[in-house]
């Protein structure tokens, strides 16, 4: 199993032969507005620039897998230029019309009983943050990767740690997870994924797990930084189980063959 982690939630994930684009938000640095409500108002999204070309993203790519429909998941750019005839896993109906109504052809929801390539892809719950801003933000998934010859995969999405979470990890027990972790907020309402105790919470469940983090440091409303991260997994005594990647940043996890 490889993960390139490419910038926000979007990465490549190489698994079981199959190459995975994970929530794709492609356009160049200021290609879209600030969310608005939020810090750096005046900085455009995505803030950061791609680490490497379009091309090497898209080329050789086997399915997209869509989280959610926020833009700064699945942008106007990702929208115009992946190859339309990819298969595209979505977390519901109402998104799959959505994808398909853009020009994708090969469209498909996620269940709990999805396979590709041999590979099992089941669908997990998430909560885009806490209390009333939840219904705001709407709908968001997660999904486990299974396959006999990889360690299992969980990529949560965009949630904070709560109880399904704690369940998936739990039941599914991933050797490999990787979570959302910017603290990202508006002026109002709550941490719109995980803050740092939430990664904290997530290492203790999985205390034999890697745990990846992502989402930082890409779009205006972060608000926990790669730096303050790494003091906190050090204070916390679990900085050689959490991983914090640079963009474009890849890891290779031995396979189970």
């Amino acid at each position: 199993m490889k993960i390139n982690h490419i910038r926000n939630a979007t990465s490549i994930i190489e698994y079981a032969n199959t190459r995975f684009l994970i929530d794709p938000m492609l356009g160049e640095k200021g290609s879209f507005g600030a969310f608005p409500n939020a810090p750096r108002i005046d900085q455009g999204n995505p803030i950061v620039d791609l680490p490497m070309s379009l091309d090497k993203i898209i080329n050789n790519i086997d399915a997209i897998f869509l989280t959610h429909l926020h833009l700064d998941h699945f942008d106007e750019v990702a929208q115009k230029v992946l190859n339309k005839n990819i298969k595209v896993f979505t977390q519901n109906e109402n998104e799959a019309s959505q994808v398909r109504n853009v020009g994708f052809k090969d469209v498909e929801v996620l269940s709990e009983l999805t396979t590709f390539n041999g590979i099992k892809l089941i669908k997990t719950p998430g909560e885009h943050g806490r209390g009333e801003i939840v219904e705001d933000m709407g709908p968001v998934c997660g999904v486990i990767f299974e396959h006999q010859s990889e360690q299992k995969l969980y990529i949560a999405g965009d949630t904070v740690m709560y109880s399904k979470v704690k369940e998936t990890i739990n039941h599914f027990e991933p050797e490999i997870i990787v979570v959302n972790g910017g603290d990202n907020q508006f002026y109002y309402g709550s941490s719109l994924i995980m803050n740092g105790y939430d990664v904290y919470q997530v290492a203790k469940a999985a205390p034999n797990s890697k745990v990846i983090v992502v989402h930082m440091e890409a779009v205006n409303h972060w608000n926990l930084s790669r730096h303050s991260l790494k003091e906190l997994t050090r204070d916390m005594g679990i900085e050689k189980q959490v991983l914090i990647p640079n963009d474009g940043e890849q890891y290779t996890f031995n396979s189970l063959s």
